[in-house]
């Protein structure tokens, strides 16, 4: 009995993480032909979000406890993951205003993916540290085709803070807009 549990939760944790992985990177691909970044920001981000259709709200982190502290935690959160922008000379934000609502799609999509559903499936299958650090590893091997190879240690670290925050306020509002504030603003 315990042991087709367990398969049933691998089971599902690894067609998460695969749906996921083809996900972000057709989204990577499609960004690259020109004229074609927009739509494949907004298609990608709702296409990401499907991962999270039947999870309960509560295994997501979308309770409706505390919600104006989760929201301050979310911009925290969104401050914290732009410090290392505001360091860089002329800081001013890189996003052309024209994507800003893709940006904000594929932010909500990704952490309903990652920090909801993939996080929640991998917490079945082996608690908070394989949820942390597999929810990590696959956001940061997602995100191989849409980033440079300098950058990957600054994904890696932005999905550990997030997935962090998410495993001590069992909460998915505040990783959501720290997201949207850093891609608006990076």
């Amino acid at each position: 009995m315990i042991a087709a549990v367990r398969s049933r939760a691998a089971l599902r944790a690894g067609a998460v993480a695969l749906f996921i992985l083809i996900a972000e990177w057709s989204r990577a691909e499609i960004s690259r032909q020109p004229g074609w970044t927009l739509a494949a920001l907004g298609v990608g981000g709702a296409v990401l979000g499907v991962a999270a259709v039947g999870w309960p709200p509560e295994s997501l982190g979308l309770g409706t406890s505390r919600f104006g502290l989760r929201i301050l935690g979310g911009v925290a959160l969104g401050a914290v993951l732009l410090l290392p922008a505001a360091a860089r000379s002329g800081a001013a934000p890189l996003l052309p205003a024209g994507l800003a609502l893709g940006a904000v799609v594929v932010s909500i999509g990704e952490e309903l993916a990652f920090r909801g559903a993939l996080y929640a499936a991998l917490e079945e299958l082996g608690g908070a540290p394989l949820a942390i650090t597999g929810s990590t590893m696959l956001w940061t091997l997602a995100h191989v085709l849409s980033h440079p190879p300098e950058f990957l240690g600054a994904v890696a670290a932005a999905g550990l803070l997030l997935a962090l925050w998410r495993w001590a306020s069992k909460d998915l509002v505040g990783p959501i807009l720290g997201h949207v504030i850093a891609d608006l603003a990076l």
